[in-house]
């Protein structure tokens, strides 16, 4: 008989499962639809639709689920997952603290486990708790470097941080503070805020106070328009650097001229058509924007792109693990997270994935490009 392939989704109430009693492979999905993450979560609910039907000649199933950007709820949505629909592959979440609250409950129950956000505390060091976990997002680590050596070669002397107060800000903060004076530029100022914040008033005027250069935002989604709308409101007129949680045009259709001549790092898929031929993640990156439009009637986000690679990396794997065992049992999510780990030079939307037993980030610098918005579009900087 035919086996089937489930993948539970967990994310906004949707619900996509076949009626077969096949045996199935279910792979649960958490992301934040609702909430203060839901500029990510949602164009990576929409991805959903054009997810692969089939593989390794298994049919596909998904389920979505909202954790409304709530780490209790995102633990509570993976456990049900593996409880009732015997899932052998989770996927999510959108914001940083959900996340690494979803490391744990992949380690407790031996699931395979695909992240989708940059912070390199979800998969460093590769130990038993995060043996079980891997990540789709470039660290932060290769972005912060990106934009330390454009601020460098740019005249930039000194640059104050805001960034959020959770494992984003944390994760980027980090990683500045190593980037940032290995290029001979000095950090003026560390302010932080909270996600549910409304006013930043505060923080920028004791980051301004400190006569930057440049300022660098450590934010996500629409979210990040807010302080650096603060920013320009106190008549700052120097560079301003986002990081790639602003990679979609959301970012630019509500920060209007506030945020013209942003400078960020991104994954390759936010300028795909800009690419040149060669680049391994053209093609890939132009097949999923076009797929996302049509499916959505949207633009797509960067953010959407981070599930469908997660996809990728389990399609890759499906095949070796399905000779472990069938799926549904200990031995196939086994076979599958081992046949992950092997991943070798596989092109996808934000980069070539190469994981290895020491590595669960697997990008390296061809997953990344440097973008400066002007005119309210997307430009590619050399």
């Amino acid at each position: 008989m035919r086996q089937s392939i489930r993948i539970a989704l967990l994310s906004g109430g949707v619900c996509l499962v076949g009626t077969t009693t096949l045996a199935q492979v279910n792979v649960g999905i958490t992301v934040s639809q609702t909430g203060p993450a839901a500029a990510l979560g949602i164009p990576q609910k929409n991805s959903v639709a054009q997810l692969p039907k089939e593989i390794a000649g298994q049919k596909v199933d998904y389920v979505v689920l909202d954790d409304a950007t709530d780490p209790t709820k995102a633990v509570a949505n993976a456990r049900k997952m593996i409880a009732e629909n015997k899932i052998d592959y989770l996927i999510g979440s959108s914001a940083t603290p959900a996340t690494m609250a979803l490391v744990d409950v992949a380690a407790e129950t031996k699931t395979p486990y695909c992240a989708m956000v940059p912070s390199k505390a979800v998969v460093d060091p590769v130990d038993e708790k995060r043996k079980w976990t891997f990540k789709a997002p470039q660290n932060d680590a290769i972005m912060a470097e990106s934009l330390a050596e454009h601020m460098a070669a740019n005249g930039v002397k000194s640059v104050a941080f805001l960034g959020f107060t959770d494992g984003y800000g944390q994760g980027w903060l980090e990683e500045v503070e190593k980037a940032m004076p290995a290029k001979g530029i000095k950090i003026t100022a560390v302010e932080r805020f909270q996600r549910t914040d409304t006013s930043v008033t505060g923080q920028v005027l004791k980051i301004l106070a400190s006569s930057p250069d440049a300022v660098l935002i450590a934010a996500s989604g629409t979210v990040a328009v807010m302080p650096q709308k603060t920013i320009k409101e106190q008549g700052y007129n120097k560079p301003i650097y986002q990081t790639h949680g602003v990679g979609t045009m959301d970012f630019v259709r509500v920060g209007g001229k506030d945020v013209d001549g942003t400078v960020f790092p991104a994954g390759p898929v936010v300028v795909a058509d800009l690419l040149p031929d060669s680049h391994p993640s053209k093609k890939v990156g132009l097949e999923y924007i076009k797929a996302y439009e049509a499916n959505n009637k949207t633009p797509f986000a960067v953010f959407g792109a981070h599930l469908a690679d997660c996809m990728s990396i389990a399609a890759n794997s499906v095949k070796p693990a399905l000779e472990k065992g069938k799926p549904g049992t200990a031995e196939f999510r086994s076979g599958l997270r081992d046949a992950i780990e092997t991943t070798k030079e596989l092109p996808a939307t934000h980069g070539v994935y190469n994981y290895s037993p020491t590595d669960h980030a697997g990008l390296d610098n061809r997953s990344r490009v440097l973008i400066k918005i002007v005119n309210g579009k997307w430009t590619l900087l050399p």
